[in-house]
């Protein structure tokens, strides 16, 4: 059995957990922000279906959504979607950064074999998002130890353990 954590611990590991949310919401606010803002230029690169556009903008409500989850339940599961919507974005960016694939069914070709700075950002971004929230799968979840008030004392005291 593990001791209860001590409040400097649980504020350290509460410190850790939000910068971990923090950077997570920013990535994929920046990634959902590239798409929206790009989608616009890949209109016509499209299939009877579905044009990259389509793609695009699916990505953007996609990040924001998982961003909002993180923010509003912090929690091991929707840390888990985050990580899903980073490391998704970030792999197709990569696969049609360094293969052309051609058309996937209604998924367009979107072979794209440059780099420029709005993608750049956008890689970065989810790379970061993806680590973070990867990482926040594993950062604990502790509270304090419970603690007593004794009546007639000013001072707070752990509670004993009477089961043995």
């Amino acid at each position: 059995m593990t001791a209860p954590a001590s409040a400097a611990q649980v504020r350290g590991w509460l410190v850790i957990r939000i910068a971990l949310i923090v950077v997570v919401v920013a990535g994929l606010t920046i990634d959902a922000y590239v798409h929206f803002d790009l989608a616009s230029n890949y209109r016509l690169i499209k299939t009877s279906t579905l044009s990259q556009a389509d793609l695009f903008r699916a990505e953007g409500a996609v990040a924001v959504i998982a961003a909002l989850l993180l923010l509003v339940r912090p929690r091991r599961y929707t840390a888990a979607i985050a990580a899903l919507v980073a490391g998704s974005a970030l792999l197709v960016l990569l696969i049609y950064r360094y293969n052309d694939i051609g058309q996937l069914g209604p998924i367009p070709s979107m072979y794209e074999p440059i780099w420029y700075t709005k993608k750049t950002v956008s890689a970065y971004a989810e790379g970061a998002a993806l680590l973070a929230a990867v990482l926040l799968l594993f950062v604990p979840r502790t509270r304090p130890a419970p603690t007593v008030d004794h009546p007639g004392s000013r001072t707070r005291l752990p509670p004993t353990d009477t089961s043995s």
